[in-house]
């Protein structure tokens, strides 16, 4: 499914990506902090969950045909930018968590998780890192299509995100767990993640897209 020739560019071209800090580990850093492991995992499931749906536009074209159209990419943005406004907005004015702890947990960890998702389907920057990072791997010294190809380039490389942001949940939820346990930090974890979502934005409405 993939040039055995490519692969280890590919590898190292993935493992650079990885490390490089970028809104998805802000993200998934926040949440964990705030939150604690539980909410940071449900966070990074959110995020391959988005990976895996922009792999599946990719190698049926639908990426491309949407990244042709600088209308579309220039709504979506500003689309993206708006939804995470509203989350910074309604994560601001949330309650302090006054039910039992791990109750709490799983219903923040299924409020990143939708909001990890979204985010990143909302991100034109995601789209066209798809449309543009991931054919540079197609070979045509192999039988397989470019479809098949560019499924199994996206499969790997979500793969790989998953693992690399559990670890990093590991990690910083060490950090979170010590957090969670302070009454005074209890009252500002909405806060915080209400000023990540502004941050990401603020981020995604000034970014310049570019094909």
């Amino acid at each position: 499914m993939i040039d055995p020739n490519l692969l280890p560019v590919y590898l190292t071209a993935v493992a650079a990506l990885l490390f490089v800090p970028g809104p998805d580990m802000l993200l998934i850093i926040s949440a964990s902090l705030s939150y604690g492991r539980r909410v940071g995992v449900a966070a990074s499931l959110g995020n391959a969950t988005s990976g895996l749906i922009l792999t599946v536009l990719a190698a049926t074209g639908v990426s491309a045909v949407i990244a042709m159209s600088p209308i579309a990419l220039t709504v979506l943005q500003y689309v993206g930018a708006a939804y995470l406004l509203k989350m910074s907005i309604d994560t601001w004015r949330a309650s302090p968590a006054e039910s039992e702890a791990v109750q709490y947990q799983q219903k923040m960890g299924r409020y990143l998780y939708k909001r990890a998702v979204m985010t990143n389907l909302l991100n034109p920057k995601a789209l066209l890192f798809f449309v543009l990072f991931l054919p540079q791997f197609i070979s045509q010294q192999i039988q397989a299509s470019s479809s098949t190809q560019l499924l199994t380039l996206g499969l790997l490389l979500n793969a790989l995100g998953l693992a690399f942001n559990i670890i990093l949940v590991a990690i910083v939820g060490k950090l979170g767990k010590q957090m969670l346990t302070n009454t005074h930090i209890q009252s500002y974890q909405h806060k915080i993640m209400a000023i990540v979502f502004a941050l990401l934005a603020i981020w995604l409405f000034t970014q310049q897209l570019s094909v």
